[in-house]
């Protein structure tokens, strides 16, 4: 069975027309009765009711073809930057890629990056020219384009028929037939005189790279210049299997146009999955990967692919992260959001199974025979930080609650409670990625929130020797209040926590009562003198003191401690502000802009840089202070072909004016509250 499979995802920009051509599939597949329509809200892969109110597509969503006696599952991704780790849900399961290019935007950001994606995943590509009938399409110039950018392996296998600068049909350059669409019907129609050069010129164009892939061919074509058809779909089947050669098909979704010629590839050039990049494997004990999960207010769905031996209900398989059995229940095939109960899942192919205990997305369950774990799923590490806060106080738990679910089926972004800051910390991979969760918690979960920027957790340090005197003495009826101590501070290297010590002679304070001294400092290093963030590298010497034999206590002496902790204003305090080492990877022609940007705007000192793989990865260290809007500010920069990684390094002094304003900032909030 798993010959007639083929496992496909559709990549590349948002709004060019990957869903509309999912929906064009299903519909010319007799899978769905009429055509669905992104911007009707009623198309079988964009149902998710943020999918549907954005008009984009949110999450990966699974839809099934049957062509030609051939099942062909299909994985819609999103193009929005923002839902990468979807894109890589699919890359991990799916066994070839179809980037979608739109005639009218021409190449673009989306399918360069879905170019890579699919060439780092060793995945076979095809490229998809979408809205070839609509005003402004240019099939040639963006043809064109693909050539220059991905080089001559990139093989026009349709073009399309123009007549009054109007797309009336579509030729297949192979095959040298043509095809118009009445009424929902191909039929063939005569090749225009005019169009007869440039199909034999792209025809040549597809036998020269059908050639180059065996010696053999290649001797034959120098030879004779030509060879027979099916010498031709042989060598395109390896070709394109072994990435070796780039199908272009076009064609318009809304009419169906090309779509047909683009099924008949996928069925004959397109790898099963036993030929895939991780070959299936029918013949041995059942095993399957976890490569999405899908999770509301109700229960969760976890979609998985068979990678080997089949799946059927009531099964018991082991989870080989975490060593728990999982008992399947039902199994389903995935329509968009309807599910297709089956008796069984074979080899290769994907299903869907409810309420598993403790699996996730990346997990691999397995027969108790042959418990091993296949490669998990690697996601890009959340980059755009934002505090959360309920709209109405007292949610803070239902707002957990439900980010908790929510990150079940997204683990792209992590939620991290800053005691220090005393915020809840979101982040993930943009503004539309937090704005999208922030709108699932409302509509899900029944919970309001706003976003703020999150507080940079700066520190505190004193920079010379100050000895500080605190008294505290407090007469009220019956017993009083005294305690009197005398402290050297001083600043220190070698741990962040106050280093605490003693030098106290002759007994002026007793020693029951130096851990309240000690109490009282830690407590009061939580808040710092110049703009109350935590006092860090102190050092504290208890060297004399007075006391009282009736009115002294621990909380007195708790007390003076506090005070004389409050005259590290006059040790020369400073403000730590954290420093973050960064690495950005930018094409060259961009370079100049991003040093600039790091140096002037963000007060950053470049280390260094370096090239690799057509692009300049640049190094520096900058004040984490400065990064809250560089997701966003990096994509303007770069059109979107920029990325980044930021990992703390150190703290370090801030420059005066930066600290005025952190005093200032911290007293006006101070006042506020």
């Amino acid at each position: 069975m798993s010959e007639k499979i083929r496992n496909i995802c559709l990549l590349g920009h948002g709004s060019t027309g990957k869903t509309s051509l999912a929906e064009s599939i299903l519909n010319l597949t007799g899978m769905t009765d009429r055509l669905g329509k992104v911007v009707e809200g009623n198309s079988v892969c964009d149902f998710d009711a943020e999918e549907i109110k954005r008009q984009i597509s949110i999450s990966t969503a699974t839809a099934y073809a049957k062509y030609k006696g051939t099942k062909i599952n299909i994985l819609d991704t999103p193009g929005f930057f923002d839902f990468a780790g979807e894109v890589q849900e699919a890359l991990r399961v799916a066994d070839a890629g179809i980037i979608c290019v739109s005639a009218k935007d021409g190449l673009n950001v989306g399918a360069e990056k879905s170019w890579k994606y699919l060439k780092d995943a060793d995945k076979p590509r095809a490229i998809y020219i979408s809205k070839t009938d609509e005003e402004h399409a240019d099939f040639d110039r963006t043809f064109n384009q693909l050539r220059e950018k991905f080089g001559s392996t990139v093989s026009a296998f349709t073009m399309p028929v123009v007549e009054n600068e109007k797309v009336t049909g579509i030729i297949d350059v192979i095959a040298k037939k043509a095809f118009h669409v009445v009424k929902g019907k191909r039929e063939e129609i005569a090749i225009p005189a005019e169009a007869a050069d440039r199909l034999e010129e792209l025809y040549q164009e597809v036998v020269e790279n059908a050639a180059s892939t065996s010696e053999e061919l290649m001797d034959k074509y120098l030879e004779t210049m030509e060879l027979s058809q099916e010498e031709v779909y042989g060598a395109l089947s390896t070709g394109v299997a072994e990435g070796e050669i780039c199908p272009v098909f076009c064609g318009c979704a809304m009419t169906g146009l090309g779509t047909t010629v683009l099924l008949d590839a996928i069925v004959n050039l397109f790898p099963e999955p036993m030929e895939g990049g991780e070959p299936v494997k029918p013949d041995e004990p059942a095993r399957a990967i976890i490569y999405k999960t899908i999770s509301d207010q109700f229960g969760k769905f976890s979609l998985f692919k068979v990678i080997s031996g089949r799946v059927t209900p009531d099964m018991t398989l082991v989870n080989a992260r975490s060593g728990a059995n999982e008992k399947l229940g039902h199994i389903y095939m995935m329509q968009g959001k309807k599910n297709v109960e089956v008796q069984a899942i074979e080899c290769g192919d994907f299903g869907a199974v409810a309420k598993l205990s403790d699996s996730k997305t990346g997990d691999t369950l397995c027969d108790a025979r042959k418990v091993e774990a296949a490669p998990g799923i690697e996601f890009a590490e959340p980059c755009y930080s934002m505090a959360i806060a309920p709209k109405t106080k007292g949610q803070d738990d239902k707002v957990a609650q439900g980010l908790s679910r929510l990150g079940e089926e997204d683990p792209t972004f992590t939620v991290v409670n800053n005691a220090e800051t005393k915020q809840m910390v979101i982040s993930g991979a943009g503004d539309i990625h937090l704005d999208v969760l922030c709108s699932k918690l409302k509509s899900k979960f029944g919970v309001e929130v706003v976003l703020s920027p999150a507080r940079v957790p700066y520190r505190e340090k004193i920079r010379k020797k100050y000895e500080a005197h605190g008294r505290h003495k407090k007469q009220t009826g019956g017993h009083g209040q005294f305690a009197d101590v005398k402290i050297r501070f001083e600043p220190q290297e070698e741990q962040e926590d106050m280093i605490f010590a003693e030098e106290v002679f002759g007994g002026s304070v007793p020693k029951n009562f130096f851990p309240a001294v000690e109490k009282g400092l830690r407590e009061n290093c939580a808040k710092g003198v110049l703009a109350g963030y935590p006092m860090v590298y102190l050092k504290a010497v208890l060297y004399d003191g007075d006391f009282h034999p009736v009115d002294s206590s621990e909380m007195a002496f708790k007390t003076a401690a506090g005070l004389a902790y409050k005259e590290l204003i006059n040790a020369s305090p400073v403000i730590l502000e954290p420093i973050g080492t960064l690495t950005v990877t930018i094409p060259d022609n961009y370079l100049g802009d991003i040093m600039s940007d790091i140096s002037s705007k963000r007060r950053g000192t470049v280390l260094g840089m370096n090239a690799h793989d057509g692009m300049q990865i640049v190094e520096a260290e900058v004040p984490m202070a400065e990064m809250s809007s560089y997701t966003i500010d990096l994509r303007s920069m770069t059109q979107g072909r920029g990325s980044f990684s930021l990992k703390f390094a150190r703290y370090e002094e801030a420059p005066a004016m930066v600290q005025q304003k952190i005093i200032d900032d911290a007293k006006a909030e101070a006042e506020a509250e």
